[in-house]
């Protein structure tokens, strides 16, 4: 019999400094009505110069973690979900883990872009029914967007703002947690959503790459109709898996691309707006963060009720798509 597993502990951290339309126009030639009017974002958190995606995961995993030394003493792993890792090697998680003071703890980390949280929750998922009962593991999403954003581009300048969100996964009782998740990767997209330099296949001081090379880049466009055909498929997937309805379900969060594109799939769904919590307002898209970011938002907004069924969902690079359906316990 699977173990049901579901979200015990949760917290987020987005970094002080606030940027407005104002100074993302300056830098990128554009407007601030054009800003809100094409994204529907009015500002963003960037981290400072000297803050890391590390510094950012760690504090979101503090914020989970609480004062609860039974979820720390208990864990059974830390993963972490970024695409904008401290350094090539090694794992930005293991820096977490030294600085939770958690050694021995399994740590590493996962990169499927902005749907990297809802691939890291599967995956541990099924670690944990494989580890004893009262076993947690940490699950962070982080993302340092504002390094690597090419800020003559106001297609992607006006988007991105960095943050971070944890969640700690543990046992919990029968009829609650995680009843489904879907995961789907299209590698014939990939280019869509890139930063081709820095790796093995373009080293940096490579013949031919050049610092634009070692930035994001996105084919805007192409991406939003991807998003509005394939977000919508998942959360009906993994309904179906669930053998639930659209209706049944008390919020939906989704990724947050950019306010438009998020209220776009919700008309879409034909979900009314007021079960779709909106942080990219005045976050941005904080990436693979956005997903926890807006899970805890809510709960501050309003508390999430033992009871309510949830569905995550996300698209990001690869191009890759994931939901994942539970209870809240």
């Amino acid at each position: 019999m699977r173990v049901p597993i579901g979200i015990v502990g949760f917290g987020s951290y987005l970094p002080g400094r606030t940027v407005t339309n104002a100074e993302v126009a300056s830098w990128s030639g554009t407007t601030e009505d054009w800003i809100e009017t094409a994204t529907g974002i009015r500002e963003r958190r960037y981290a400072d110069d000297n803050e890391a995606t590390s510094d950012l995961a760690i504090a979101a995993a503090r914020a989970a973690l609480g004062d609860d030394e039974g979820l720390r003493s208990r864990l059974a792993a830390i993963v972490l979900a970024t695409s904008t890792p401290d350094q090539p090697q090694p794992a930005t998680a293991a820096l977490v883990q030294r600085a939770l003071g958690l050694p021995g703890v399994p740590s590493f980390d996962l990169n499927a872009v902005c749907s990297g949280f809802l691939y890291a929750l599967t995956i541990v998922e099924a670690m944990l029914t494989r580890s004893a009962p009262d076993a947690t593991a940490l699950v962070i999403g982080a993302d340092k967007y504002s390094a690597i954003m090419n800020r003559a581009d106001r297609r992607t300048v006006s988007l991105f703002g960095d943050g971070a969100g944890a969640v700690v996964l543990g046992q919990v009782p029968d009829g609650y947690g995680i009843h489904a998740t879907h995961l789907i990767t299209d590698g014939q997209y990939s280019e869509m959503i890139e930063v081709p330099g820095g790796g093995t296949r373009r080293p940096v001081g490579s013949p031919g790459t050049t610092e634009q090379d070692l930035l994001f880049r996105m084919n805007g466009f192409a991406v939003r109709e991807y998003v509005l055909r394939t977000l919508p498929a998942a959360v009906h997937a993994v309904l179906g898996t669930a053998g639930m309805k659209l209706s049944e379900i008390d919020r939906l969060i989704v990724h947050q691309a950019n306010p438009n594109l998020v209220e776009l799939c919700a008309a879409e769904l034909g979900v009314p707006l007021e079960k779709v919590p909106l942080t990219a307002v005045e976050l941005g898209n904080t990436a693979v963060a956005s997903v926890p970011v807006t899970l805890d938002s809510a709960h501050r907004r309003q508390p999430l009720r033992r009871g309510e069924r949830i569905l995550l969902a996300a698209v990001g690079g690869g191009l890759s798509t994931g939901a994942v359906l539970l209870t809240w316990y």
